[in-house]
């Protein structure tokens, strides 16, 4: 029953950071990484390459959860291992990534 639940769980949430991925790359505005500091037009020398950049952040932290969603078909230990320290590690990661992106396309 494991095997089946796990999989439910994961691939929405899988699939929720994809689609933010890809959402990131085609947006005409700058994407910002949390709701509580919005980036301006204004602060972005190039959008387009600032959103690529964010989106292939999200999507290369998807892959974490699309790992964790197929593992878990077959372990669900493992799976729950992969899932965990794929937060763990990859939450900060994400913040490190973010700020170097913001950084080297913020207008200065």
């Amino acid at each position: 029953m494991e095997k089946f639940i796990w999989p439910c769980i994961m691939i929405p949430m899988s699939l929720l950071f994809t689609a933010i991925g890809i959402y990131s790359m085609k947006r005409k505005k700058p994407m910002w990484f949390n709701s509580s500091k919005p980036v301006k037009e204004t602060e972005i020398s190039d959008i387009k390459a600032y959103n690529k950049a964010n989106g292939f952040m999200w999507l290369t932290f998807s892959l974490v959860f699309w790992i964790s969603s197929f593992l878990g078909l077959k372990n669900v230990s493992a799976a729950g291992l992969v899932s965990a320290l794929g937060c763990i590690l990859g939450i900060p990661c994400l913040a490190v990534a973010y700020k170097k992106i913001y950084n080297k396309y913020k207008v200065d």
